[in-house]
Protein backbone atom coordinates (compact mmCIF):
# COMPACT_ATOMS: atom_id res chain seq x y z
CA UNK A 1 0.00 0.00 0.00
CA UNK A 2 2.73 2.04 1.03
CA UNK A 3 4.90 1.60 -2.75
CA UNK A 4 0.92 2.73 -4.17
CA UNK A 5 1.55 6.27 -2.58
CA UNK A 6 5.31 6.86 -2.95
CA UNK A 7 4.43 5.72 -7.12
CA UNK A 8 1.99 8.75 -6.52
CA UNK A 9 4.45 10.95 -4.79
CA UNK A 10 6.60 10.82 -8.18
CA UNK A 11 4.06 11.80 -10.96
CA UNK A 12 4.19 14.38 -12.87
CA UNK A 13 3.50 18.25 -11.82
CA UNK A 14 0.01 18.14 -14.05
CA UNK A 15 -1.37 15.67 -12.39
CA UNK A 16 -0.51 17.05 -8.98
CA UNK A 17 -2.12 19.96 -9.68
CA UNK A 18 -5.30 18.41 -11.41
CA UNK A 19 -5.35 16.15 -8.15
CA UNK A 20 -4.82 19.47 -5.73
CA UNK A 21 -7.66 21.08 -7.97
CA UNK A 22 -10.15 18.27 -7.37
CA UNK A 23 -8.84 18.00 -3.57
CA UNK A 24 -10.30 22.00 -3.33
CA UNK A 25 -13.08 21.90 -5.10
CA UNK A 26 -14.39 18.96 -3.42
CA UNK A 27 -13.76 20.48 -0.52
CA UNK A 28 -15.44 24.04 -1.58
CA UNK A 29 -18.65 22.31 -2.30
CA UNK A 30 -18.91 20.04 0.55
CA UNK A 31 -18.40 23.38 2.71
CA UNK A 32 -21.00 24.98 1.08
CA UNK A 33 -23.57 22.27 0.66
CA UNK A 34 -22.52 20.33 4.18
CA UNK A 35 -24.47 16.86 4.45
CA UNK A 36 -24.33 12.98 4.94
CA UNK A 37 -25.45 12.27 1.82
CA UNK A 38 -22.48 14.24 -0.05
CA UNK A 39 -20.05 12.89 2.60
CA UNK A 40 -21.30 9.31 2.20
CA UNK A 41 -20.75 10.35 -1.53
CA UNK A 42 -17.51 11.48 -1.47
CA UNK A 43 -16.31 8.73 1.02
CA UNK A 44 -17.73 6.74 -1.26
CA UNK A 45 -15.69 7.60 -3.99
CA UNK A 46 -12.70 8.12 -2.11
CA UNK A 47 -12.99 4.17 -1.37
CA UNK A 48 -13.50 3.28 -4.45
CA UNK A 49 -10.50 4.73 -5.81
CA UNK A 50 -8.66 3.26 -2.77
CA UNK A 51 -10.08 -0.47 -3.93
CA UNK A 52 -8.98 -0.06 -7.36
CA UNK A 53 -5.13 0.56 -6.09
CA UNK A 54 -5.50 -2.20 -3.67
CA UNK A 55 -8.49 -4.60 -4.11
CA UNK A 56 -7.63 -6.99 -1.26
CA UNK A 57 -8.41 -3.77 0.88
CA UNK A 58 -12.09 -4.81 0.48
CA UNK A 59 -11.83 -8.17 2.07
CA UNK A 60 -10.88 -6.00 5.31
CA UNK A 61 -13.60 -3.91 4.78
CA UNK A 62 -16.45 -6.59 4.46
CA UNK A 63 -14.97 -8.17 8.04
CA UNK A 64 -15.07 -4.94 9.95
CA UNK A 65 -18.56 -4.01 7.90
CA UNK A 66 -20.11 -7.23 9.11
CA UNK A 67 -18.59 -6.62 12.75
CA UNK A 68 -18.79 -3.18 13.43
CA UNK A 69 -21.48 -1.48 10.79
CA UNK A 70 -25.07 -1.82 12.24
CA UNK A 71 -26.77 -0.49 9.20
CA UNK A 72 -30.11 -1.46 7.68
CA UNK A 73 -31.16 -0.41 4.41
CA UNK A 74 -35.12 -0.81 3.65
CA UNK A 75 -35.70 -2.73 -0.23
CA UNK A 76 -39.28 -2.31 -0.29
CA UNK A 77 -39.99 -5.83 0.39
CA UNK A 78 -39.54 -8.07 3.79
CA UNK A 79 -36.15 -7.92 3.18
CA UNK A 80 -33.82 -5.56 4.14
CA UNK A 81 -30.36 -5.31 3.41
CA UNK A 82 -26.88 -4.27 5.16
CA UNK A 83 -23.15 -3.16 4.10
CA UNK A 84 -21.92 -6.32 3.89
CA UNK A 85 -24.41 -7.28 0.72
CA UNK A 86 -23.99 -3.85 -0.89
CA UNK A 87 -20.31 -4.58 -0.38
CA UNK A 88 -19.28 -7.98 -1.56
CA UNK A 89 -20.66 -7.18 -5.02
CA UNK A 90 -18.94 -3.82 -5.08
CA UNK A 91 -15.76 -5.11 -4.10
CA UNK A 92 -16.30 -7.79 -6.83
CA UNK A 93 -16.78 -5.42 -9.16
CA UNK A 94 -13.46 -3.49 -8.28
CA UNK A 95 -11.55 -6.56 -8.59
CA UNK A 96 -12.93 -7.46 -12.07
CA UNK A 97 -12.00 -3.85 -13.24
CA UNK A 98 -8.21 -3.99 -11.49
CA UNK A 99 -8.12 -7.30 -13.66
CA UNK A 100 -9.32 -5.43 -16.94
CA UNK A 101 -7.02 -2.52 -16.31
CA UNK A 102 -4.07 -4.89 -15.78
CA UNK A 103 -5.14 -6.74 -19.14
CA UNK A 104 -5.08 -10.26 -16.95
CA UNK A 105 -8.13 -11.67 -16.60
CA UNK A 106 -7.68 -14.71 -14.36
CA UNK A 107 -9.36 -16.94 -12.34
CA UNK A 108 -7.50 -18.83 -9.79
CA UNK A 109 -8.28 -22.95 -10.53
CA UNK A 110 -9.09 -25.67 -7.68
CA UNK A 111 -11.20 -28.74 -7.15
CA UNK A 112 -13.81 -26.66 -5.04
CA UNK A 113 -14.53 -24.14 -7.99
CA UNK A 114 -16.89 -26.45 -10.25
CA UNK A 115 -19.17 -27.67 -7.10
CA UNK A 116 -19.83 -24.15 -6.11
CA UNK A 117 -20.12 -22.68 -9.88
CA UNK A 118 -23.07 -25.37 -10.36
CA UNK A 119 -24.57 -25.28 -6.86
CA UNK A 120 -25.13 -21.81 -7.83
CA UNK A 121 -26.26 -22.92 -11.53
CA UNK A 122 -28.69 -25.29 -10.18
CA UNK A 123 -30.46 -22.76 -7.36
CA UNK A 124 -31.18 -20.42 -10.66
CA UNK A 125 -32.36 -24.04 -12.35
CA UNK A 126 -34.55 -24.80 -9.43
CA UNK A 127 -36.35 -21.13 -9.27
CA UNK A 128 -37.12 -21.34 -13.09
CA UNK A 129 -38.38 -24.53 -12.99
CA UNK A 130 -40.40 -23.92 -9.57
CA UNK A 131 -41.96 -20.60 -11.80
CA UNK A 132 -42.97 -22.64 -14.21
CA UNK A 133 -44.34 -25.36 -11.90
CA UNK A 134 -46.03 -23.41 -9.31
CA UNK A 135 -49.49 -24.80 -8.10
CA UNK A 136 -52.11 -21.70 -9.20
CA UNK A 137 -53.88 -22.18 -5.61
CA UNK A 138 -50.92 -21.39 -3.53
CA UNK A 139 -51.03 -17.34 -3.85
CA UNK A 140 -48.28 -15.18 -3.56
CA UNK A 141 -47.41 -11.66 -3.70
CA UNK A 142 -46.26 -9.81 -6.71
CA UNK A 143 -43.18 -9.03 -4.92
CA UNK A 144 -42.08 -12.54 -4.42
CA UNK A 145 -39.79 -13.46 -7.40
CA UNK A 146 -37.44 -10.43 -5.95
CA UNK A 147 -37.62 -12.53 -2.55
CA UNK A 148 -36.40 -15.65 -4.65
CA UNK A 149 -33.64 -13.39 -6.27
CA UNK A 150 -32.67 -12.52 -2.77
CA UNK A 151 -32.54 -15.89 -1.02
CA UNK A 152 -30.49 -16.92 -4.30
CA UNK A 153 -28.40 -13.53 -3.91
CA UNK A 154 -27.39 -14.70 -0.08
CA UNK A 155 -26.14 -18.61 -2.03
CA UNK A 156 -24.19 -16.18 -4.46
CA UNK A 157 -23.09 -13.78 -2.16
CA UNK A 158 -21.38 -16.25 -0.51
CA UNK A 159 -19.52 -18.11 -3.16
CA UNK A 160 -18.62 -14.57 -3.89
CA UNK A 161 -17.11 -14.13 -0.98
CA UNK A 162 -15.33 -17.45 -0.68
CA UNK A 163 -13.65 -16.31 -4.37
CA UNK A 164 -12.21 -12.82 -3.55
CA UNK A 165 -10.50 -14.65 -1.28
CA UNK A 166 -9.24 -17.13 -2.95
CA UNK A 167 -8.57 -14.94 -5.73
CA UNK A 168 -7.28 -11.45 -4.19
CA UNK A 169 -5.21 -12.83 -1.57
CA UNK A 170 -1.69 -13.51 -3.01
CA UNK A 171 0.63 -13.78 -0.12
CA UNK A 172 0.32 -14.85 3.32
CA UNK A 173 0.91 -11.30 5.14
CA UNK A 174 -2.13 -10.39 3.19
CA UNK A 175 -3.87 -13.24 4.75
CA UNK A 176 -2.56 -13.22 8.40
CA UNK A 177 -3.46 -9.23 8.47
CA UNK A 178 -6.93 -9.92 7.46
CA UNK A 179 -7.33 -12.71 10.50
CA UNK A 180 -5.53 -10.23 12.40
CA UNK A 181 -8.32 -8.01 11.60
CA UNK A 182 -10.89 -10.42 12.61
CA UNK A 183 -9.15 -11.09 15.93
CA UNK A 184 -9.00 -7.64 17.29
CA UNK A 185 -12.14 -6.16 16.11
CA UNK A 186 -14.24 -9.74 16.90
CA UNK A 187 -12.03 -10.71 19.74
CA UNK A 188 -11.66 -7.33 21.29
CA UNK A 189 -15.51 -6.44 20.92
CA UNK A 190 -16.29 -9.81 22.97
CA UNK A 191 -13.72 -9.26 25.11
CA UNK A 192 -14.69 -5.66 25.96
CA UNK A 193 -18.94 -6.91 26.00
CA UNK A 194 -17.79 -9.53 28.88
CA UNK A 195 -16.54 -6.66 30.99
CA UNK A 196 -18.81 -5.18 33.13
CA UNK A 197 -20.10 -1.47 32.44
CA UNK A 198 -18.54 -1.74 29.08
CA UNK A 199 -21.19 -3.66 26.82
CA UNK A 200 -23.18 -0.66 26.72
CA UNK A 201 -20.62 1.41 24.98
CA UNK A 202 -20.06 -1.33 22.52
CA UNK A 203 -23.28 -2.43 21.59
CA UNK A 204 -24.29 0.36 19.38
CA UNK A 205 -21.17 -0.38 17.14
CA UNK A 206 -21.60 -4.26 17.49
CA UNK A 207 -23.92 -5.64 14.35
CA UNK A 208 -25.99 -8.55 15.12
CA UNK A 209 -22.88 -10.84 13.80
CA UNK A 210 -22.40 -11.10 17.62
CA UNK A 211 -25.53 -12.97 18.22
CA UNK A 212 -25.30 -15.12 15.94
CA UNK A 213 -23.49 -18.88 16.37
CA UNK A 214 -21.36 -18.95 13.21
CA UNK A 215 -19.24 -15.44 14.48
CA UNK A 216 -19.07 -16.96 17.43
CA UNK A 217 -17.89 -20.43 16.05
CA UNK A 218 -15.17 -18.75 13.60
CA UNK A 219 -14.01 -17.00 16.82
CA UNK A 220 -12.89 -19.62 18.38
CA UNK A 221 -11.65 -21.99 15.61
CA UNK A 222 -9.33 -19.15 14.21
CA UNK A 223 -8.25 -18.03 17.53
CA UNK A 224 -7.42 -21.86 18.86
CA UNK A 225 -5.52 -22.97 15.70
CA UNK A 226 -3.26 -19.66 16.42
CA UNK A 227 -3.04 -20.94 20.27
CA UNK A 228 -2.47 -24.55 19.54
CA UNK A 229 -0.41 -24.47 16.05
CA UNK A 230 1.38 -21.39 15.77
CA UNK A 231 4.37 -20.77 18.18
CA UNK A 232 5.53 -18.08 16.54
CA UNK A 233 3.09 -15.71 18.38
CA UNK A 234 3.92 -13.13 20.36
CA UNK A 235 3.25 -12.87 24.01
CA UNK A 236 0.84 -9.72 23.43
CA UNK A 237 -0.95 -11.85 20.94
CA UNK A 238 -0.89 -15.39 22.51
CA UNK A 239 -2.27 -13.29 25.86
CA UNK A 240 -4.99 -11.21 23.81
CA UNK A 241 -6.09 -14.42 22.11
CA UNK A 242 -5.74 -16.61 25.19
CA UNK A 243 -8.84 -13.71 26.30
CA UNK A 244 -10.97 -13.58 23.98
CA UNK A 245 -11.35 -17.21 23.90
CA UNK A 246 -12.09 -16.96 27.28
CA UNK A 247 -14.65 -14.40 26.54
CA UNK A 248 -16.07 -16.36 23.45
CA UNK A 249 -16.93 -19.81 25.71
CA UNK A 250 -18.19 -17.51 28.74
CA UNK A 251 -20.56 -16.23 26.47
CA UNK A 252 -21.42 -19.87 24.76
CA UNK A 253 -21.22 -22.05 27.88
CA UNK A 254 -22.59 -19.66 30.64
CA UNK A 255 -24.12 -16.45 29.66
CA UNK A 256 -26.19 -18.13 26.51
CA UNK A 257 -26.47 -21.27 27.68
CA UNK A 258 -29.85 -21.58 26.25
CA UNK A 259 -28.81 -20.79 22.80
CA UNK A 260 -27.21 -24.56 22.11
CA UNK A 261 -26.15 -23.88 18.64
CA UNK A 262 -23.53 -20.92 20.05
CA UNK A 263 -22.20 -23.76 22.18
CA UNK A 264 -22.05 -26.80 20.24
CA UNK A 265 -20.72 -25.10 17.53
CA UNK A 266 -17.40 -24.17 19.85
CA UNK A 267 -17.54 -27.43 21.14
CA UNK A 268 -17.37 -29.00 17.58
CA UNK A 269 -14.80 -26.77 16.97
CA UNK A 270 -12.61 -27.73 20.08
CA UNK A 271 -13.41 -31.35 19.78
CA UNK A 272 -11.71 -31.33 16.08
CA UNK A 273 -8.44 -29.01 16.52
CA UNK A 274 -7.86 -31.19 19.90
CA UNK A 275 -8.27 -34.40 17.63
CA UNK A 276 -5.75 -32.85 14.91
CA UNK A 277 -3.39 -31.64 17.79
CA UNK A 278 -3.19 -34.20 20.62
CA UNK A 279 -2.91 -37.27 17.88
CA UNK A 280 -1.57 -39.30 21.19
CA UNK A 281 -5.00 -38.79 23.20
CA UNK A 282 -7.38 -39.63 20.30
CA UNK A 283 -7.55 -43.39 21.39
CA UNK A 284 -8.14 -42.63 24.73
CA UNK A 285 -11.10 -39.65 24.22
CA UNK A 286 -12.90 -42.27 21.73
CA UNK A 287 -12.10 -45.08 24.91
CA UNK A 288 -13.50 -42.23 27.32
CA UNK A 289 -16.77 -41.45 25.37
CA UNK A 290 -17.73 -44.88 24.95
CA UNK A 291 -17.74 -45.52 28.15
CA UNK A 292 -19.94 -42.29 29.12
CA UNK A 293 -22.07 -43.56 26.83
CA UNK A 294 -22.38 -46.99 27.40
CA UNK A 295 -22.45 -45.66 31.51
CA UNK A 296 -25.88 -43.35 30.18
CA UNK A 297 -23.75 -40.26 31.02
CA UNK A 298 -22.78 -38.42 27.91
CA UNK A 299 -26.36 -37.74 25.87
CA UNK A 300 -28.49 -37.16 29.14
CA UNK A 301 -25.80 -34.98 30.48
CA UNK A 302 -25.55 -32.60 27.13
CA UNK A 303 -29.59 -33.17 27.33
CA UNK A 304 -29.98 -31.55 30.45
CA UNK A 305 -27.25 -28.89 29.60
CA UNK A 306 -28.97 -28.10 26.59
CA UNK A 307 -32.13 -27.29 28.71
CA UNK A 308 -33.46 -30.59 29.07
CA UNK A 309 -37.51 -31.76 28.44
CA UNK A 310 -38.86 -27.76 29.07
CA UNK A 311 -35.87 -26.79 26.47
CA UNK A 312 -37.25 -29.69 23.96
CA UNK A 313 -41.14 -28.54 24.56
CA UNK A 314 -40.53 -25.43 23.65
CA UNK A 315 -37.68 -25.59 20.73
CA UNK A 316 -36.77 -29.43 19.77
CA UNK A 317 -39.73 -30.86 19.32
CA UNK A 318 -41.55 -28.00 17.28
CA UNK A 319 -39.04 -28.03 14.73
CA UNK A 320 -39.45 -31.75 14.07
CA UNK A 321 -43.12 -31.02 12.91
CA UNK A 322 -42.06 -27.78 11.08
CA UNK A 323 -39.38 -30.02 9.34
CA UNK A 324 -41.82 -32.48 8.75
CA UNK A 325 -43.99 -29.55 6.75
CA UNK A 326 -41.12 -28.54 4.94
CA UNK A 327 -40.25 -31.68 3.43
CA UNK A 328 -44.02 -32.97 3.02
CA UNK A 329 -44.53 -29.82 0.37
CA UNK A 330 -41.16 -30.08 -0.70
CA UNK A 331 -41.89 -33.85 -2.53
CA UNK A 332 -44.23 -31.90 -5.24
CA UNK A 333 -40.57 -32.01 -6.86
CA UNK A 334 -37.71 -33.41 -4.93
CA UNK A 335 -35.61 -33.21 -7.82
CA UNK A 336 -34.97 -29.95 -8.01
CA UNK A 337 -36.98 -28.51 -5.07
CA UNK A 338 -39.46 -25.77 -5.08
CA UNK A 339 -36.70 -22.86 -5.70
CA UNK A 340 -34.97 -20.86 -3.72
CA UNK A 341 -37.59 -19.41 -0.96
CA UNK A 342 -40.79 -21.12 -2.13
CA UNK A 343 -41.41 -23.44 0.09
CA UNK A 344 -42.62 -20.83 2.89
CA UNK A 345 -45.85 -20.44 0.70
CA UNK A 346 -46.62 -23.80 0.26
CA UNK A 347 -46.26 -24.48 4.12
CA UNK A 348 -47.86 -21.54 5.30
CA UNK A 349 -50.90 -22.89 2.73
CA UNK A 350 -52.59 -25.11 5.52
CA UNK A 351 -52.59 -24.99 9.02
CA UNK A 352 -50.55 -26.71 11.28
CA UNK A 353 -51.35 -28.88 14.28
CA UNK A 354 -48.45 -29.36 17.51
CA UNK A 355 -49.50 -30.50 20.51
CA UNK A 356 -52.22 -28.53 21.99
CA UNK A 357 -50.85 -25.64 19.71
CA UNK A 358 -53.39 -24.74 16.28
CA UNK A 359 -51.62 -22.31 14.14
CA UNK A 360 -54.16 -21.60 11.37
CA UNK A 361 -51.52 -19.34 9.21
CA UNK A 362 -48.32 -20.30 10.19
CA UNK A 363 -45.05 -18.44 8.82
CA UNK A 364 -42.54 -21.83 8.45
CA UNK A 365 -39.07 -22.20 8.92
CA UNK A 366 -37.58 -25.68 9.21
CA UNK A 367 -34.27 -24.22 11.46
CA UNK A 368 -32.41 -26.48 9.42
CA UNK A 369 -29.81 -26.12 6.49
CA UNK A 370 -30.27 -29.40 5.34
CA UNK A 371 -34.05 -28.94 5.03
CA UNK A 372 -33.97 -25.66 3.57
CA UNK A 373 -31.51 -26.54 0.78
CA UNK A 374 -33.51 -30.12 0.01
CA UNK A 375 -36.70 -27.67 0.17
CA UNK A 376 -34.49 -24.80 -1.95
CA UNK A 377 -32.73 -26.84 -4.63
CA UNK A 378 -33.67 -30.78 -4.75
CA UNK A 379 -31.35 -33.74 -3.91
CA UNK A 380 -29.91 -32.21 -7.01
CA UNK A 381 -28.80 -28.63 -4.89
CA UNK A 382 -28.14 -30.86 -1.26
CA UNK A 383 -25.78 -33.04 -3.38
CA UNK A 384 -23.76 -30.21 -5.16
CA UNK A 385 -23.24 -28.71 -1.41
CA UNK A 386 -22.30 -32.65 -0.09
CA UNK A 387 -19.42 -31.97 -3.25
CA UNK A 388 -18.45 -28.46 -2.27
CA UNK A 389 -18.27 -29.42 1.23
CA UNK A 390 -16.12 -32.07 0.50
CA UNK A 391 -13.76 -30.83 -1.79
CA UNK A 392 -13.23 -28.22 0.70
CA UNK A 393 -12.57 -30.94 3.66
CA UNK A 394 -10.03 -32.50 0.99
CA UNK A 395 -7.77 -29.23 0.24
CA UNK A 396 -7.93 -28.38 3.61
CA UNK A 397 -6.06 -32.06 4.25
CA UNK A 398 -3.71 -31.67 1.63
CA UNK A 399 -2.86 -28.07 2.58
CA UNK A 400 -2.44 -29.49 6.36
CA UNK A 401 0.10 -31.51 5.34
CA UNK A 402 1.88 -29.08 3.54
CA UNK A 403 1.88 -26.00 6.31
CA UNK A 404 3.20 -27.43 9.38
CA UNK A 405 4.15 -24.42 11.11
CA UNK A 406 3.55 -20.83 11.54
CA UNK A 407 0.27 -18.64 10.55
CA UNK A 408 -0.45 -20.82 7.99
CA UNK A 409 -0.56 -23.96 9.93
CA UNK A 410 -3.05 -22.47 12.79
CA UNK A 411 -5.38 -20.78 9.88
CA UNK A 412 -5.45 -24.40 7.94
CA UNK A 413 -6.56 -26.03 11.39
CA UNK A 414 -8.83 -23.78 12.44
CA UNK A 415 -10.35 -23.17 9.42
CA UNK A 416 -11.03 -27.58 8.90
CA UNK A 417 -12.53 -27.20 12.53
CA UNK A 418 -14.48 -24.13 11.13
CA UNK A 419 -15.62 -26.08 8.86
CA UNK A 420 -16.64 -29.37 10.48
CA UNK A 421 -18.50 -26.87 13.29
CA UNK A 422 -20.40 -25.29 10.15
CA UNK A 423 -21.21 -28.47 9.48
CA UNK A 424 -22.93 -29.49 12.80
CA UNK A 425 -24.28 -26.39 13.60
CA UNK A 426 -26.50 -26.19 9.79
CA UNK A 427 -28.39 -28.90 11.84
CA UNK A 428 -29.77 -26.59 14.11
CA UNK A 429 -30.40 -24.08 12.03
CA UNK A 430 -29.62 -21.85 8.49
CA UNK A 431 -27.00 -20.47 10.18
CA UNK A 432 -24.32 -20.88 7.13
CA UNK A 433 -26.36 -20.18 4.12
CA UNK A 434 -29.71 -18.34 5.66
CA UNK A 435 -33.11 -18.57 5.00
CA UNK A 436 -34.42 -15.20 3.51
CA UNK A 437 -37.59 -15.36 6.05
CA UNK A 438 -35.75 -16.73 9.37
CA UNK A 439 -31.82 -15.11 9.90
CA UNK A 440 -31.75 -13.68 6.42
CA UNK A 441 -29.37 -10.99 5.41
CA UNK A 442 -29.07 -9.92 9.34
CA UNK A 443 -27.57 -13.29 10.11
CA UNK A 444 -25.80 -13.13 6.55
CA UNK A 445 -23.33 -10.49 8.54
CA UNK A 446 -21.66 -13.86 10.33
CA UNK A 447 -22.33 -16.40 8.05
CA UNK A 448 -20.28 -14.54 5.25
CA UNK A 449 -16.92 -14.29 7.15
CA UNK A 450 -16.87 -18.18 7.95
CA UNK A 451 -17.46 -17.87 3.59
CA UNK A 452 -14.84 -15.60 3.62
CA UNK A 453 -12.19 -17.33 5.17
CA UNK A 454 -13.05 -20.80 3.95
CA UNK A 455 -11.59 -19.22 0.39
CA UNK A 456 -8.23 -18.48 2.29
CA UNK A 457 -7.81 -22.55 1.36
CA UNK A 458 -7.56 -22.10 -1.96
CA UNK A 459 -5.55 -18.78 -1.37
CA UNK A 460 -2.79 -20.97 0.08
CA UNK A 461 -3.43 -23.24 -2.46
CA UNK A 462 -1.86 -21.19 -5.15
CA UNK A 463 0.49 -20.14 -2.84
CA UNK A 464 3.56 -22.40 -4.43
CA UNK A 465 6.19 -20.45 -2.43
CA UNK A 466 4.64 -19.76 1.32
CA UNK A 467 5.48 -21.60 4.12
CA UNK A 468 8.45 -22.80 2.75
Amino acid sequence: MFSVLRDRSRQPNLTAILIAGAVLFLASLLGQRASLPWLGLITAGLGVAVLLARPTLGLFALVVAALAAPLEFGTGTEVKLNPVTLLIPAVAALWVLDMARQRQIRFVASSVNRPLLLFLVAGLLSLLIGRATWDPMTPVKDSFVLVQLAQWAIFAFSALAFWLTANVVKDERWLWWLVATFMLVGGGLAILQGIPGLARLTAPIMTVAFIRAPFWMLLVALVSGQLLFNRELSFAWRTFLLLALLAALVYGFVLQQEAASNWVGMAAVLGVLIWLRFPRLRWPLVIVVVILAALGLLLPGIYAFAGGDEEWVLSGGSRLTLIQRVVEVTMRNPITGLGPAAYRPYANHKPLLYLRAYWVAPLVNSHNNYVDLFAHGGILGLALFAWFSIEVARLGLRLRRRYTVGFAAGYVNGMLAAGAGSLVIMALADWILPFVYNIGFPGFQASVLVWLFLGGFVALENMPEAGK
